[in-house]
């Protein structure tokens, strides 16, 4: 079978499509993967075919205006706020973006499509190709539960009508903000204008399986879900067995205590100095060790004490076990990627679902009350740090999440639910 899988963002929206595309191959499938041009060599490198994506949109997010804008989006209005006030280019970027995933689509001819919730053009791909689609969103957000609310909305206990509505108003959102392209896209493509194809429904009115790849010890997983809607459990992308660390990192870690991890990935705010000073100060105030990781902005290695490290790069299944606690921006893959470790976790949120994991880590006992990075200090990051590294409950805790996700295997049901979806 040939499966595509159309994705696009930052290394966390990636790196679990890849990890999903290797258990498929494995299967006997050949399998495309559509993702932003800067992860062609990741992709090709895991021996999975490339389509191209451009990299517009990152990159006006990721640009000083776009650090900016990001600081609003810690709520749902705050993020449709910050998608209204983006350049104007972002329309046409987004209109290139869908046209870049069905160039890839059409070269492809594939038999199935996997895409991740930011691909949401792609159920109509589907109806003008004839094939099923599995939609595969990192967290719960646009699936309906009574449970709770969607993301960036606030739990207010005023009954759970409340809860259902807030899913209804970003559904209504999500087709808003791309709704005018998609409906270029299908006059174009000889369709009519209106359909009742939706984010997780079909043509005909059928709903399209919907696989959240995140653990069900760790996200939550209302029992109130419809029967096409499900958590698989996380998809790791573990190292290749060629990769080496390099000396200085081996150096580092045996000449002292384990140290603790700090990455942001590539946020930092408006302002990547400031981050900086705070994070090394609270490692100097905690009176612990550190490797921080590159690629957020402001580092000058030849400023920094001897107790830390900065690195490029090294896989996080290799170095997280090693680590005395990490604190990171809380990415869903590097949320999993701590717990699976086993190591307490300290969350400073940007936006997103970044809040979401990192209260659930709190939840769990497994860190620290997550800081908005808006309300980093010096005080509040090292005690945090202190109490993630000092405190046997919170480590005990960490453990014990730890064990139940090392016992899992997510891309195994993932690929089970694709498999089924293809008939």
């Amino acid at each position: 079978m040939r499966i595509l899988i159309l994705t696009f963002g930052g290394t966390g929206d990636v790196r679990p499509f890849v990890a999903l595309g290797k258990g498929l191959k494995t299967r006997g499938h050949e399998v495309t993967v559509c993702a932003n041009s800067r992860f062609e060599p990741l992709i090709t490198g895991h021996r999975l075919d490339y389509a191209h994506l451009n990299d517009g949109i990152t990159q006006i997010l990721e640009s000083q205006l776009g650090r900016e804008t990001i600081e609003t989006m810690s709520s749902f209005w705050g993020g449709l706020k910050t998608v209204a006030t983006m350049p104007r280019k972002l329309g046409p970027l987004m209109w290139e973006t869908l046209s870049d995933t069905w160039t890839a689509a059409e070269a492809v001819r594939p038999d199935l499509i996997v895409f991740y919730t930011k691909a949401g053009a792609t159920p109509h791909f589907a109806e003008k190709l004839g094939i099923p689609v599995v939609a595969a969103p990192l967290f719960a957000q646009f699936v309906s539960t009574e449970e709770f609310p969607s993301l960036g909305f606030p739990a207010l206990k005023i009954g759970r009508w409340y809860n259902r509505l807030t899913y209804t108003i970003v559904m209504r959102a999500h087709g808003l903000i791309g709704g005018k392209h998609i409906r270029r896209w299908r006059v174009a493509n000889g369709l009519s204008p209106r359909s009742k194809t939706g984010l997780f429904r079909t043509a005909s009115g059928q709903p399209i399986p919907v696989m959240h790849a995140y653990s069900r010890h760790v996200g939550l997983v209302p029992v109130d879900w419809p029967s096409h809607a499900t958590a698989t459990e996380f998809w790791f992308l573990d190292r290749d067995d060629e990769w080496q660390p390099p000396p200085d990192l081996l150096d580092f870690l045996r000449a002292g205590e384990p140290p603790v991890y700090i990455g942001f990935g590539s946020m930092a705010g408006r302002n990547p100095q400031r981050v900086t000073e705070i994070v090394i100060q609270a490692l100097a105030a905690a009176g612990v060790r550190g490797i921080i990781a590159r690629g957020w902005g402001g580092l000058n290695p030849d400023d920094l004490p001897d107790s830390i490290l900065t690195l490029d790069h090294a896989p996080h299944d290799w170095l997280f076990p090693r680590m005395a606690a990490v604190v990171h921006h809380g990415g869903a893959g590097t949320t999993a990627a701590g717990l699976r470790a086993g190591c307490p976790t300290v969350v400073c949120p940007f936006f997103g679902d970044q809040p979401l994991w990192g209260a659930r880590v709190h939840a769990l006992g497994a860190g620290p009350k997550p800081i908005s990075q808006k309300k980093l200090t010096v005080e509040n990051l090292s005690a945090a740090i202190r109490e993630a590294v000092t405190d046997p409950a919170m480590r005990a805790s960490a453990e014990a999440v730890g064990e139940k996700l090392r016992a899992e295997d997510g891309i195994a049901r993932a690929v089970e639910v694709v498999e089924r979806a293809a008939g």
